[in-house]
């Protein structure tokens, strides 16, 4: 049975609110504190808690997403907690060292961490003081760098974002039936669907102007999932991703975990040679670290376009031939491939066809 666990904003608030009650009563019960995650609450473990000064404490926490592959699990988050006089806020959240910034300069905790904070620490602050609260990611910094957040506003570090505490182990084994269904439901009124890979893909969606009806959430299960849509009279999937990611439906990998095969960089050095690249590019592909850094890699050799258009429609090809061979059904399929930016780098010849259509759908729903 998959372990749910916990949103990133939960541990911060935890964290805080150790702080905050370390500082008004001197006492840290039983190592744990609890939350009100809205409606459900949660017993949080608390891993250092210090007070700095008489108005000052810094309380960690250790991020437990359960049994999601997510690469915050264990990083740290420090939460460090000043009282003052009361000012105009009873409560003042600050970002501090790898805690992301938007855009604007402020930092990136968002409304429902916003209202996670406000719920668990302001009915507890004396109504002569203001809390202030600053929220720090020793690895935030370094772990973003492996995400897509520069592409959707986020700089410089991890944001706490999301609209619930549980983390759904979206990418553990028994989550399959639940997106069978879900698709089940959602091919019966729309039968082009688009597969997003992760948040960032549901963001190009948004930008492409796709109505989020029509996305269906795949986890790492494209081939299993694909194959469900032709059995159920889907017209079209429109495969949206990243490209580290999706581009291993090339080498018909059709489960993306990288728990099951992780052949990135081979497939990228094929394209490379077939794209027109020699043995130094393809070596420079195979000895980069990361599927980002060896696009990159191609975009100095001036090889990037040719090799991603190539790598679309070939991802094409094997998703069309895949959803025959074990559905025995026609599907059409496009393809769109962003980096770590969010900006689209490549795309088949079909997607075009397919984005139209459902912006088309989009407009005679509304009607």
């Amino acid at each position: 049975m998959a372990q749910t666990g916990y949103t990133l904003p939960v541990f911060a608030v935890a964290a805080a609110k150790a702080a905050l009650v370390y500082l008004l009563e001197d006492r840290m019960s039983q190592g744990a504190i609890a939350i009100d995650l809205m409606p459900e609450t949660a017993e949080i473990p608390v891993r250092e808690l210090a007070r700095l000064d008489p108005q000052s404490a810094l309380a960690i926490t250790l991020s437990d997403p359960g049994d999601n592959l997510d690469l915050t699990r264990n990083t740290p988050i420090w939460a460090w907690v000043k009282l003052t006089d009361r000012l105009k806020r009873p409560l003042i959240l600050q970002g501090g060292e790898g805690l992301g910034k938007t855009a604007t300069g402020k930092a990136a905790i968002y409304k429902y961490a916003r209202q996670l904070f406000d719920n668990n620490l302001s009915p507890l602050i004396p109504t002569d003081k203001s809390a202030h609260v600053r929220i720090i990611l020793p690895e935030g910094r370094q772990l973003a760098k492996r995400t897509s957040n520069e592409a959707f506003g986020i700089l410089e570090g991890l944001a706490l974002l999301g609209t619930s505490g549980i983390s759904q182990p979206l990418s553990a084994a028994d989550r399959l039936e639940d997106f069978r269904q879900t698709l089940q439901e959602k091919v019966k009124t729309h039968p082009n669907l688009v597969f997003c890979l992760g948040s960032n893909g549901q963001q190009v969606a948004r930008r492409l102007n796709i109505d989020e009806s029509a996305l269906v959430q795949t986890g790492n299960w494209l081939g299993a999932l694909l194959v469900e849509a032709g059995l159920r009279g889907a017209r079209s999937v429109l495969l949206i991703g990243y490209q580290g990611k999706l581009i291993k439906l090339a080498g018909g990998i059709f489960n993306t975990s990288s728990h099951v095969a992780d052949g990135k960089l081979e497939i990228l050095a094929s394209a490379t040679i077939r794209a027109g690249g020699d043995r130094a590019a393809a070596e420079a592909v195979l000895g980069a670290k990361t599927a980002d850094s060896a696009y990159h890699e191609l975009v100095r050799l001036g090889l990037a376009k040719p090799v991603f258009e190539q790598l679309a429609g070939q991802i094409r090809t094997k998703a069309i031939e895949y959803v025959k061979k074990y559905a025995d059904a026609s599907l059409e399929i496009g393809v769109i491939l962003f980096d770590r930016k969010g900006h689209i780098i490549a795309s088949d010849s079909a997607f075009e066809n397919l984005v139209n259509l459902l912006q088309q759908t989009q407009v005679i729903g509304e009607v």
